[in-house]
């Protein structure tokens, strides 16, 4: 009888530890699995990004200090001739076509910035498609991808980069607080789905938001 109820016990075990062991292994793939539709979710918002975004990228000489300030200085006095030359649009592939007819202009006032500054690097401009790890700036986050961008070179172009996204308009206002202009959020809300506006304004929320609700979450 003793033996019977031994092995009664160890029947017990064995069919709760097997049923814990299945459950471990269900939940397991549910998880990937969420994981996964939701990476893939995060794609598509991404490539709907970028065909909505052109962004500015200003890469310096070197990372020495004067160096990352001769980039800064470039910067400044670039963003101050776009605003003023470049026609205000809604149309991003004109702008894109504004900056392209430009170029050579953009690299003399660049190089100006330089020689003003005793610098004898070159400086050259180029709007081109590419892959840009995750970015953030300020309170938003660009997640990695091919987006296209007025890439602006000084000397070899090998120390740190400066960025901002030039369409819609979210280069700082407040160099302090580090905080886009609300106007540009805006502007980009009307042209991206929620779940791309989602992604940028706040990129960890969104994951876990369609983490846990899915297709539910976007509220269609």
């Amino acid at each position: 009888m003793e033996t019977g109820n031994r092995r009664e016990r160890k029947r017990q075990v064995f069919c709760v530890a097997a049923a814990l062991i299945a459950a471990a292994v269900i939940t397991g793939f549910l998880v990937w699995q969420r994981g996964m539709l939701v990476e893939a979710r995060s794609r598509e918002a991404q490539e709907e990004l970028a065909k909505t975004v052109l962004r500015f990228h200003v890469l310096a000489d070197s990372d020495s200090d004067r160096d990352q300030k001769l980039k800064m200085a470039v910067k400044e006095v670039l963003l101050s001739y776009m605003k003023k030359n470049m026609p205000e649009t809604d149309d991003l592939e004109e702008t894109i076509e504004w900056m392209g007819s430009h170029l050579s202009d953009m690299e003399k006032t660049g190089e100006m910035v330089l020689r003003n500054e005793g610098c004898t690097d070159e400086v050259s401009a180029e709007v081109v498609k590419d892959y840009f790890p995750e970015k953030n700036y300020g309170d938003v986050t660009f997640p990695a991808g091919e987006y296209t961008a007025l890439r602006v070179k000084i000397g070899s172009g090998q120390g740190h980069n400066w960025w901002c996204c030039l369409y819609p308009n979210l280069c700082f206002t407040d160099a302090v607080r580090c905080v886009v202009p609300e106007e540009g959020k805006e502007k980009m809300g009307h042209v991206l789905s929620e779940d791309a506006y989602d992604m940028v304004t706040a990129f960890s929320d969104f994951k876990i938001k369609w983490f846990f609700f899915g297709d539910g979450a976007s509220g269609k």
